[in-house]
C-alpha cells in the first residue's frame, strides 16, 4: 500500500458579487502513511472540507495533486463520511449499504455483519426517516467501511451530536478501524477528539490554509488515552500552538 501524498499549490474560488477572489488553500503539503489515522484540525472556514473534496476527486479546479493510497495494481477505493449521513430515503438501511458494494452473493451477509458491528442489525429493514441522527451516522460509517476502502475520509462526522453519543461513535469508529485497518483522514475542529483518535494531528492555519505543524500523539491508544492523558496533551498543544488553536 502506498502513502497518501497531498501537494496543493493553490485552490481559489472566483469572485462572486462584491466578494473578491478567495484563496482557500495555498502551498499545502503533507503525507499520510498506510494504515495511519490522521486528524486535520483548523479554524472554521479554513478549507478542511475543500481539502477532503479535492482528495476524493469531487473538486478538480485547483493546482497541484493528490496521490491516493493504492494496493498493488489496484484502483483506489475511497470511503467518505460527510457531516450528514446522506442516506437514500427510499431504500432501507441494509439497501443503503448493499448499494455501494460489489455485486456478489455474499454482499448482503457482509453488510449485515457491519450493521451488527455498529449495533444496528435490528434496524436493517427500516427506512432512514425512522433513525435518530446518531443512528444515521452509524449507518454512514458502516457504508463507508462496506467497500473495504484504501482511504477513509471523514468530515466532522460527529459534529452537532450530544457528547455521550459522539463519544460512543468515536469508540465505534476505532473498533471498526481496528477490524478493517485502512488509511484515515479525519477532519475536526475538536482538539480533544483529535487527541483521542489520531496517530498524528495536522494543524492548518487560517485561509489560505497551509500546514502549521504535524504533531504525533505521544500517548498510546486504549487505556493510555484516558481523560487525564488527553487533557495533558491538550494543554501541551495549547501552550505550543495557542495562537492557532484560539481560532478553532
Amino acid at each position: 500500500m502506498t502513502a497518501l501524498v497531498v501537494d496543493i499549490r493553490e485552490k481559489r474560488y472566483a469572485a462572486v458579487g462584491r466578494a473578491g477572489v478567495h484563496v482557500a488553500l495555498k502551498d499545502l503539503r503533507f503525507e499520510v502513511e498506510p494504515g495511519e489515522l490522521v486528524c486535520v484540525v483548523g479554524p472554521s472556514g479554513c478549507g478542511k472540507t475543500t481539502l477532503l473534496n479535492i482528495i476524493a476527486g469531487l473538486e478538480r479546479d485547483f493546482t497541484g495533486q493528490a496521490t491516493l493510497p493504492l494496493a498493488a495494481g489496484g484502483r483506489p477505493a475511497i470511503g467518505y463520511v460527510f457531516q450528514t449521513a446522506r442516506l437514500l430515503p427510499w431504500r432501507t438501511v441494509l439497501e443503503n449499504i448493499v448499494l455501494v458494494m460489489p455485486a456478489d452473493q455474499g454482499r448482503e451477509r457482509r453488510a449485515l455483519d457491519l450493521l451488527a458491528a455498529t449495533g444496528l442489525d435490528d434496524v436493517a429493514h427500516v427506512y432512514p426517516e425512522r433513525l435518530s441522527v446518531g443512528m444515521g451516522r452509524r449507518v454512514a460509517l458502516a457504508r463507508a467501511f462496506a467497500i473495504d476502502p484504501q482511504l477513509l475520509l471523514l468530515d466532522e462526522p460527529f459534529v452537532s451530536l450530544d457528547e455521550p453519543t459522539a463519544d460512543r461513535l468515536r469508540v465505534l469508529l476505532l473498533d471498526i478501524w481496528r477490524r478493517q485497518p485502512t488509511t484515515v483522514l479525519f477532519v475536526t475542529h475538536d482538539l480533544r477528539e483529535a487527541i483521542l483518535l489520531a496517530d498524528r494531528i495536522i494543524l492548518l492555519s487560517s485561509p489560505p490554509a497551509r500546514v502549521v505543524a504535524s504533531i504525533p500523539i505521544p500517548v498510546p491508544r486504549g487505556d493510555g488515552r484516558d481523560d487525564a492523558a488527553i487533557e495533558n496533551v491538550r494543554r501541551q498543544l495549547l501552550n505550543e500552538f495557542g495562537e492557532f488553536f484560539q481560532a478553532l
